[in-house]
């Protein structure tokens, strides 16, 4: 079992930056595909990032391509996910979640068998 912890959420206003940690507990952390997701007030989770055990593909929501960057560093347990060009519509509390099954590119929530508590990412206009 792997514990997930988010860190690097907050306020930010539209167009700026902010960088989200995951940080993974665990011995097996390069086994994990890993991914981001977000949820915003009264709406589902969706899909955000996800990039494969070895981080050599990284897949994205076409509402964040090229604004947003997952990567991950094996050797710190740790994934992040680089957001930039912040919208107001970006708002929402980010979630870090592991596949234990290693499967690249998964986009839905289900598939994830680790979460994180979230953190709060706040963009104002």
């Amino acid at each position: 079992q792997v514990q997930l912890v988010e860190s690097g959420g907050g306020l930010v206003q539209a167009g700026g930056s902010l960088r989200l940690s995951c940080a993974a507990s665990g011995r097996t952390f390069s086994s994990y595909a890993m991914g981001w997701f977000r949820q915003a007030p009264g709406k589902e989770r969706e899909f955000v990032a996800a990039i494969r055990r070895s981080g050599g593909s990284t897949y994205y929501a076409d509402s964040v391509k090229g604004r947003f960057t997952i990567s991950r560093d094996n050797a710190k347990n740790t994934v992040y996910l680089q957001m930039n060009s912040l919208k107001p519509e970006d708002t929402a509390v980010y979630y870090c979640a592991a596949d234990r099954l290693g499967r690249v590119g998964v986009r839905e929530a289900l598939e994830y068998d680790y979460w994180g508590q979230g953190t709060q990412v706040t963009v104002s206009s």
